[in-house]
């Protein structure tokens, strides 16, 4: 009763931000992101009858608090769809992600966790019926249980039985790059869940937002498909301004962003003033993500290893679904 997986992070296009139903994670829009190769998860789930509860180690330090219990009730789930319910686990977690920090930490974590765990219950699940039960663990894990190219389709039904992500294109579809600029690696002083909540309840933004997302989704169907990358680019960017600024209108208001992301924001938006193709997108956190394409990676990681504030930068390329070590 154990098994390894690893998964990696995604990068959302089309920006998944509010949900319809907090206890099942059912998103009030659909969402579209593309899986990176150069941040993951690496996670072991061990099932031992002699244990009275679970222990979630993660990078070599036990785990406890909010964390360790979204982990638990998260078991608890798979331990209910395997109809073994007093089983407990050790989870033993490697993240090549920085946690909390506008990464997708909690996407590579959770796929991971989801796919090691009722690989471990001896579930044999199709990739679908895994991403509806990862969905419960964090909504846009859903979409790191595919690799390249991935739509979250939000569904209809209230028991969430299709709201489930599906691939749209595989990895090896389109060479698109895209470098992850860290500029601040601590948490967020306001988590993802808690930011979409307060978005949701009080924007005076919001319902522009979720106006917008059809048409947005339909035009980055049509780019991916036909590997337009201005297209894809423009989208991508116009859509995630749209995301933050509904944070400027919740009550109260408050942004990720720091005068570092700007900084960030503007350096690419010059970049494609000299020619070179570039655009950025920016998930829930002060971190920014360039999408470029390969002809370009020399100069684009100089120009942004050079803007002040900068501390990392990782290129990645389009990368895989979850795999079982």
């Amino acid at each position: 009763m154990k098994a390894t997986a690893k998964a990696h992070t995604n990068i959302a296009l089309i920006k998944y931000w509010g949900k319809r139903n907090e206890e099942l994670i059912l998103p009030t829009n659909s969402s579209l992101s593309i899986t990176l190769d150069g941040f993951y998860t690496t996670t072991s789930v061990a099932f031992d009858e002699d244990l009275s509860e679970d222990i979630f180690v993660l990078n070599n330090e036990v785990i406890t608090g909010e964390a360790y219990r979204r982990v638990s009730r998260f078991l608890h789930l798979i331990r209910e769809t395997a109809g073994k319910q007093n089983l407990y686990a050790r989870v033993n977690s490697v993240n090549e992600v920085p946690t909390a920090a506008g990464f997708a930490s909690s996407a590579s974590g959770f796929a991971a966790l989801a796919a090691a765990g009722t690989r471990a219950l001896g579930l044999d699940l199709t990739h679908e019926d895994l991403s509806r039960i990862t969905r419960q663990g964090s909504g846009s894990a859903c979409r790191s249980i595919y690799g390249g190219f991935v739509e979250w389709n939000m569904g209809k039904r209230e028991d969430g039985t299709d709201s489930q992500a599906i691939q749209i294109q595989t990895e090896n579809h389109w060479d698109v790059r895209v470098a992850a600029v860290e500029l601040n690696s601590k948490m967020k002083k306001i988590s993802s869940r808690a930011g979409m909540k307060r978005t949701v309840e009080t924007s005076a933004f919001y319902s522009g937002w979720l106006d917008s997302i059809p048409n947005d989704l339909k035009e980055m169907k049509a780019g991916i498909a036909t590997k337009d990358f201005e297209k894809v680019g423009a989208v991508a960017e116009a859509n995630c301004l749209k995301m933050h600024a509904t944070t400027l209108g919740a009550t109260p208001p408050f942004t990720y962003w720091h005068d570092s992301t700007m900084r960030v924001m503007q350096t690419v938006q010059e970049m494609r003033k000299k020619g070179i193709p570039a655009y950025f997108t920016i998930d829930a956190g002060p971190n920014v993500k360039v999408l470029y394409l390969p002809e370009n990676e020399e100069q684009v990681e100089k120009i942004l290893k050079d803007i002040p504030d900068v501390q990392n930068v990782t290129l990645s390329k389009i990368g895989p679904g979850v795999t079982y070590l």
